[in-house]
């Protein structure tokens, strides 16, 4: 009996303090944070997502009261900067500025990666989307997807398209373009868009793929001939480029950038953080400049992430395996 009411109290306490945890949660995210956070950017400073990422933090930071830090921690395309944030603590201040391919390329292309892109990191938000442009050199007799297409089967093997690397976004577009028109156009990967911008601008490589951002400047002068955009529909800022799934049906590729952290961080934290970013993403000074890019400016629930982060993997494996794309 006296083990009995032993027994008992413990339940009640155990009952106690999970009742008392509970109400205690939402108090988390409303004390945190306490300290300042850091934002892991996996690229070198100066790029596009280094500076979409110091947009952000100057205003995340003043939605929570403390300073985002942005740290740069380039490499291995992506992977030292995603493994600083597989190792930090759940606390919610170490945020993972993340691209395509630290969580759903590389896992696929990379052998003994050095973390699990689904185990160790807690999806927050989706922060921006935008599309590829595909573009020719002017000297390449058309003006079209649809003549491009025929100009390829009737000469197989003999045009190459650009991009910045391979296992890059524009080098997958490239790969699900080719098959998906069922043509023979050869990969010519460069060591990031500027040289490679450089050489079809020179009409070194016939046809390039890669960020509207990057491809404006050139497409503007004339200096390079637009023919589409990878995203399912038209681009408010070119909308004489047709979308590829206009010639394709059902081709379509963004490149997505959003934020994660260390997996067990609090869900009030990582609920908070997501709600944080949204708003930071509907701010007009974000939401403008981004538009004048060619960027969609996005907020989402992790859960909304976590579906994309899954659904990108499943689609581009696909991609690789059928292509046979490797890292050397």
């Amino acid at each position: 009996m006296g083990w009995m009411r032993s027994s008992s109290v413990a339940e009640r306490r155990m009952l106690l303090g999970g009742a008392l945890g509970l109400l205690a949660t939402p108090a988390i995210a409303q004390s945190w944070p306490a300290r300042p956070l850091r934002l892991v950017v996996p690229f070198a400073p100066g790029g596009g997502a280094d500076n979409q990422a110091r947009l952000l933090a100057e205003a995340l930071g003043r939605r929570l009261g403390q300073p985002v830090v942005v740290e740069n921690r380039g490499g291995a395309g992506g992977t030292l900067g995603a493994q600083v944030v597989a190792t930090a603590p759940a606390d919610g201040l170490t945020l993972f500025y993340g691209t395509p391919g630290q969580l759903t390329i590389n896992p696929i292309l990379m052998r003994d990666l050095p973390y699990d892109p689904v185990q160790d990191f807690a999806p927050v938000s989706l922060i921006t989307r935008s599309a590829y442009g595909i573009a020719v050199n002017p000297a390449v007799p058309v003006r079209s997807l649809a003549a491009l297409i025929a100009l390829a089967r009737e000469r197989p093997g003999r045009f190459a398209y650009s991009s910045s690397g391979v296992g890059s976004g524009p080098h997958l577009a490239g790969e699900l373009f080719r098959m998906q028109a069922g043509i023979d156009i050869i990969h010519a990967p460069y060591r990031g868009s500027g040289p490679a911008l450089q050489d079809l601008a020179a009409g070194n490589v016939p046809i390039s793929f890669d960020s509207l951002s990057v491809l404006i400047p050139l497409l503007r002068p004339g200096t390079v001939r637009g023919l589409g955009v990878t995203s399912a529909a038209r681009s408010p800022l070119l909308p004489e480029l047709p979308a590829v799934a206009e010639v394709l049906p059902g081709y379509e590729v963004t490149v997505f950038n959003f934020i994660a952290v260390r997996s067990g961080t609090p869900a009030p934290i990582v609920a908070r953080l997501a709600a944080e970013v949204a708003g930071c993403m509907r701010e007009p000074q974000i939401t403008q400049r981004n538009a004048s890019l060619g960027v969609d400016s996005i907020g989402s629930t992790p859960e909304e992430l976590a579906s994309v982060l899954a659904t990108e993997s499943v689609k581009w494996r696909a991609v690789i395996d059928s292509a046979g794309i490797k890292l050397e």
